[in-house]
């Protein structure tokens, strides 16, 4: 206590006597302050003090400085007096003046100019900023000419405390898991303090806690926050808050403080077993229920929580562990009861179960505190319920030979109605399955019949179901799969396995092996196939070819002699008799064709044709038919080519001699103008079919024989040339004789009212040289250039 008292009256004492020092009254420039005074001498101490330079052989200057402070935050009715400069050169006559410049000059520190006194006339904040740097200097009154150089000098705003702690990062929050132990670290705080680390108290932190006792505690100079109680539970207190006090001048009484928040949270433990909520469960269950079909929940509590709340579920006892099985659900954190395997209420009512609920994760910490598990019992009611029938076995195999009697009895299925009532069944066949109604079944005692024949070679297996239905209940249906598997019986003869054609060569050799053939039987006898071969009685003694039966089932053909001649006999038929071994046996005959042909030496065959004699040496019938092919190609073109010759030359229009009418293939006409609303269009008369879509035929003559056309009726005046033009041409259309459509018929009339007259020259009774044209100038422009034309004609035939 003694030594914490000392130190607090320093703390109080040291202001006040640096304020003290630093009082105007005090600070006065005199020669024996030299923090504060900068002297100059007259020519007589100058000269003095010269001399005792060059004795002590060093310079005198004539600014000494040391450092100026002035208090922050000090407000006053008067600015605050800092320091004063002072020359030995100010005699006290006024003809020196003093200048100030630098950091704050004339704004925050001003300067008499005449004593030298420096005031601060602004408050000061050290945390804005700490020190200030000017330069001071003392000029001759009336020249401003410097009387020695400028200095500079440092004025330091000292430190008050007038600035708080605070906790920049608050609030906080912290976590400390349940149940730990005494001083376990929960975290730590800071707090700042502006005011100057370096003087005073005015930043010395100290930490406390206002509110959070007795369960945590606070270092005082390193903030750290522990735990203050023991084994706190998260289920009966989950979260703290906690109030941190940080005072400066060290925690002494007259500081500043701050304050934050602090929330601590107990984190969870797995320190709670499972528990059930109740000791026993009662479930109740139809028999008919799905397999997999959740029954009940049970759930065991856990105080804890997330993964430290995670329980298993087992079924550890009971008449039921084969039929029920229980699985954990995360998400609920309960058990699930579902079923394994029937139920039957006519064999077993109810049964009992002893489950088990246990944590998954235990804390080896905690393991004293008891089993983490619990148990309960489960007792399970079994519900009756109308159930479908059930037959006497999964499935069934029956065995019928192909060759049964229709109506016959293939085998019989049975069920029966698991209920007490034991309701009466009919059994049917499911026609899906039985598209040809190859079988029945007797709807009272399930015995199933063939219907129609079977046949093993088409089909060895038939798969059918047949249902069994409750009398009094009709929804109540079971399905059963039957396999009916067609037993074989010999009702089919051998036969050979392929189409079989032997070839033998003329230079072949006594006993050679001409063919190998096998058969094929489509039965399935039991022990396998076994064949037999013969040839026909009449052909035992055949005097060309021979058999034999090889150890492979099959058969080989020899040849008795040689020099066969395709000549003499090209083809050889040679009939075989093959026998099964069934019971009873089955037989047929295949005959074999052997064919004569040429070889090589080594035997291979190089023709079976007799034409292959009468070809030229050295010439195939291949090579002929390629021959024989050019040949007809050639034929074929040059016939084709006379074809489209003859075809060419002659005229696509058929004239006969006396038919001497003109063609006119193109000529001028030159119509009435705008002002000729009748003139007919040239068009018509060029195509007169080709508007209807039909274009007579240029290149036949037509099939009816010419018919003399009635002869021109005269026109009266009063016909109009549309008109008239409409009645040739459908003459001329129906004319079987008449030329092709491009051909014009010309006609003598020109219609009437035609002051020009006819210009047509089949009707002038006078020649070319006879005419004059020049009449047709005066009808008007249009004709004028017709009468050139013919004008020019005439000079022309005249030149």
């Amino acid at each position: 206590m003694p030594e914490r008292l000392a130190e607090t009256l320093v703390d109080l004492w040291t202001p006040l006597i640096i304020l003290w020092i630093t009082l105007p009254t005090c600070v006065y420039m005199a020669p024996m302050n030299q923090a504060y005074t900068l002297t100059t001498g007259s020519p007589l101490e100058l000269s003095r003090q010269s001399e005792e330079l060059r004795i002590l052989n060093r310079s005198k200057r004539g600014w000494v400085w040391n450092q100026m402070f002035v208090l922050e935050e000090f407000s006053g009715p008067e600015p605050i007096l800092v320091g004063r400069l002072h020359t030995d050169l100010d005699p006290g006559s006024k003809k020196i003046k003093y200048i100030l410049s630098g950091d704050g000059a004339g704004t925050i520190f001003q300067i008499n100019d005449i004593t030298g006194d420096i005031h601060a006339i602004k408050r000061l904040d050290r945390e804005e900023k700490a020190e200030y740097t000017l330069t001071a200097q003392a000029v001759d009154w009336e020249t401003n000419k410097p009387l020695e150089p400028p200095s500079e000098f440092i004025i330091k705003v000292q430190d008050i405390n007038d600035n708080a702690p605070e906790f920049l990062n608050g609030p906080y929050h912290a976590t400390v898991p349940e149940m730990s132990i005494l001083g376990t670290s929960v975290t730590n705080v800071t707090a700042t303090d502006a005011d100057d680390p370096v003087y005073g108290n005015s930043a010395k932190l100290v930490y406390s806690i206002l509110e959070g006792q007795p369960y945590f505690s606070i270092e005082p100079e390193t903030a750290i926050i522990k735990t203050a109680l023991p084994n706190m539970d998260r289920e009966a207190k989950e979260e703290y808050l906690v109030v941190i006090q940080a005072k400066d001048m060290g925690g002494h009484s007259g500081g500043l403080s701050g304050t934050t928040t602090l929330t601590v949270t107990l984190t969870d433990v797995n320190d709670n077993p499972p528990k059930f909520a109740q000791s026993l469960y009662h479930f109740s269950v139809p028999e008919d229920v799905v397999l997999g079909t959740a029954i009940g929940r049970v759930k065991a509590n856990d105080q804890d929580i997330g993964e430290n709340a995670q329980s298993s579920y087992d079924i550890i006892d009971g008449d039921g562990t084969g039929l029920f099985e229980i699985t954990s659900d995360a998400q609920a954190q309960d058990g699930v009861i579902r079923l394994r395997k029937p139920l039957d209420f006519e064999t077993k009512k109810s049964y009992t179960l002893k489950v088990e609920a246990a944590n998954i994760h235990i804390d080896p910490r905690f393991s004293g505190r008891g089993p983490f598990k619990d148990t309960a019992t489960v007792k399970i009611v079994v519900e009756d319920a109308d159930e479908p029938p059930v037959f006497s076995s999964p499935t069934y195999l029956l065995e019928v030979h192909e060759n049964a009697a229709l109506n016959s009895v293939i085998g019989q299925v049975t069920a029966r109605d698991p209920d007490i009532t034991s309701s009466p069944i009919r059994f049917s066949i499911d026609r899906h399955t039985d598209l040809e109604r190859q079988f029945n079944i007797n709807a009272d005692d399930g015995k199933i019949t063939l219907a129609t024949p079977l046949d093993r070679e088409l089909s060895v297996w038939h798969n059918i179901t047949i249902i069994a239905t409750e009398i009094r209940n009709h929804s109540q249906i079971s399905r059963v799969p039957v396999a009916i598997k067609v037993l074989d019986v010999n009702d089919n003869a051998p036969e050979f396995a392929a189409e079989y054609e032997a070839f033998l060569c003329e230079n072949g050799k006594p006993g050679q092996v001409i063919q190998t053939v096998s058969a094929m039987d489509k039965d399935d006898p039991k022990n396998g196939h076994y064949f037999l071969y013969s040839l026909l009685p009449e052909m035992v003694n055949n005097p060309n070819f021979t058999i034999k039966k090889n150890e492979d089932n099959s058969l080989s053909i020899l040849a008795k002699h040689n020099g066969f001649n395709r000549q003499k006999q090209e083809v050889y038929l040679l009939p075989i008799v093959i026998s099964d071994s069934g019971n009873p046996p089955l037989s047929s005959t295949s005959t074999l064709t052997i064919r004569v042909c040429g070889c090589t030496n080594d035997g291979v065959v190089q023709s079976c044709n007799v034409e292959a004699y009468v070809l030229p040496i050295g010439l195939s019938m291949g090579a002929l038919i390629a021959i024989l092919a050019c040949i007809i190609l050639l034929l074929v073109i040059v016939v084709l080519f006379v074809t489209l010759r003859r075809h060419k030359n002659e005229p696509l229009i058929i004239k006969d001699d006396e038919d001497v009418r003109e063609n006119i293939i193109r000529y001028d006409d030159e119509g009435g103008g705008e002002e000729d609303t009748e003139a007919f269009d040239i068009a018509t008369l060029q195509n007169p079919d080709g508007i209807n879509g039909f274009l007579p035929r240029k290149d036949i003559k037509p099939d009816l024989q010419f018919m003399p056309r009635q002869g021109l009726a005269p026109v009266p005046n009063g016909v109009d040339v549309d008109e008239f033009i409409n009645v040739r041409l459908h003459e001329a259309d129906n004319d079987p004789t008449a030329p092709p459509y491009d051909s014009i018929q010309i006609y003598g009339y020109e219609g009437r009212g035609s002051v020009a007259g006819s210009l047509s020259s089949l009707e002038s009774t006078t020649s070319d040289s006879d005419q004059n044209f020049d009449y047709l100038s005066d009808w008007g422009p249009r004709f004028k250039r017709l009468g050139e034309l013919y004008s020019v004609g005439e000079s022309d035939k005249e030149t």
